[in-house]
């Protein structure tokens, strides 16, 4: 089975890579998955290091390895050297240390799922990734100690951080290759989707817009189609 995981033993400590997408073969559909990590991570004992590099992935397969982590009797070290977005962000909150590379990111978003079904499916779905975003939001603000509402905007907007900013708002411990915790040299800055937008639309030569041609069906014979469905 292809795992995104792998274990490295070293003089002094273990190593773990977390390297792609999360779950990328299986998780939850099966018990292979978190049974198997949960026996190598307790094979021996001792503090560990964990490289982190993913785009994100299952957030329920986040959430086991969080616990995991959390549990742990070691010191847990994760050190983020690309990116760690979406749910990928959620395991480095169960980290005792968080340590980024000067190059790498960091990003918070919304849960996402795909629904199909009647109304009273898609009203499921929405309260489900309430709670969701609800339990993300514990895993932040353990870590950070910001307000809930200023997390939850940050989810909102898609928000992006450097290493600096990281630390700054206390995502993070520390910047790596650096003596201190943060420093004043290195560029800091967080950005949203919204933002991004607006900048792009500001930089843009100003045309006329012609509204698309949008094909569908029109709003009368909407209307004759439920009455004939009343009767």
């Amino acid at each position: 089975m292809r795992k995104f995981w792998n274990w490295v033993k070293n003089e002094n400590m273990r190593t773990l890579y977390l390297d792609g997408y999360i779950a990328q073969e299986s998780w939850f559909d099966d018990e292979i998955s978190p049974k198997q990590f949960k026996s190598e991570l307790y094979a021996a004992n001792g503090d560990i290091s964990i490289f982190l590099n993913s785009p994100g992935g299952d957030v329920f397969a986040a959430s086991q390895i969080y616990t995991m982590l959390k549990e742990y009797p070691g010191i847990v070290t994760v050190k983020i050297d690309g990116i760690a977005a979406s749910a990928a962000s959620v395991i480095a909150m169960a980290a005792d240390y968080v340590l980024l590379s000067p190059v790498a990111m960091m990003m918070i978003h919304n849960p996402a799922t795909a629904v199909f079904g009647e109304a009273i499916d898609l009203k499921g779905a929405i309260d489900m990734l309430c709670e969701v975003k609800e339990s993300i939001i514990n895993a932040y603000q353990q870590k950070t100690t910001l307000s809930r509402a200023k997390i939850s905007h940050m989810m909102d907007a898609e928000t992006w951080f450097s290493a600096n900013k990281a630390v700054e708002l206390g995502f993070a411990d520390k910047i790596m290759y650096t003596d201190t915790e943060g420093t004043s040299d290195l560029q800091t800055f967080m950005f949203d989707k919204v933002t991004v937008t607006n900048a792009l639309i500001q930089k843009m030569p100003k045309a006329k817009i012609i509204p698309p041609q949008v094909a569908g069906v029109p709003i009368e014979q909407l209307n004759k189609r439920l009455e004939l469905i009343k009767h």
